[in-house]
């Protein structure tokens, strides 16, 4: 039996020289229908992603966090190391995460009411959980 395309059927694919060939799953994926939800995909991964909410801190936590930020500033001149967990709101929806810094401060900035590290990192006082280090065991004996 002869068909139209008997003499060409067995000849193998032409590769290009150029571009590497495509894999299947590429190939395929030119073939399924289009995202008719563009976007529809990152909406719910952003959806399922959970964040924590800002605790509100207590009087007696805030007054605890205040002396140990001028425990901080007192004592410039060695450098504390300190670790400070703090709050970062999240930007795309409500909530955010918990940080913990851990580094020696440069200085307290009181125009933007932030606590600057060395390694430039700024973290705002109104977002500060928790302050540890070694600076405030010796200065409560």
């Amino acid at each position: 039996m002869i068909t139209e395309y008997d003499d060409i059927i067995n000849f193998p694919n032409p590769t290009s020289k150029k571009h590497p060939r495509m894999s299947l799953y590429d190939r395929a994926a030119q073939f399924s229908p289009f995202a008719a939800l563009t976007g529809h995909d990152e909406a719910i991964k952003e959806t399922a992603r959970l964040t924590d909410n800002k605790p509100e801190l207590s009087d007696d936590k805030i007054e605890e966090l205040n002396e140990k930020i001028s425990i901080i500033s007192e004592s410039f001149d060695a450098l504390p190391t300190i670790s400070i967990t703090y709050f970062v709101p999240d930007g795309k929806k409500s909530g955010g995460a918990f940080i913990t810094h851990t580094d020696k401060v440069k200085k307290i900035d009181s125009f933007e009411k932030a606590i600057i590290f060395t390694d430039k990192c700024s973290v705002p006082i109104e977002n500060i959980i928790e302050i540890e280090g070694a600076i405030f065991t010796s200065a409560n004996d």
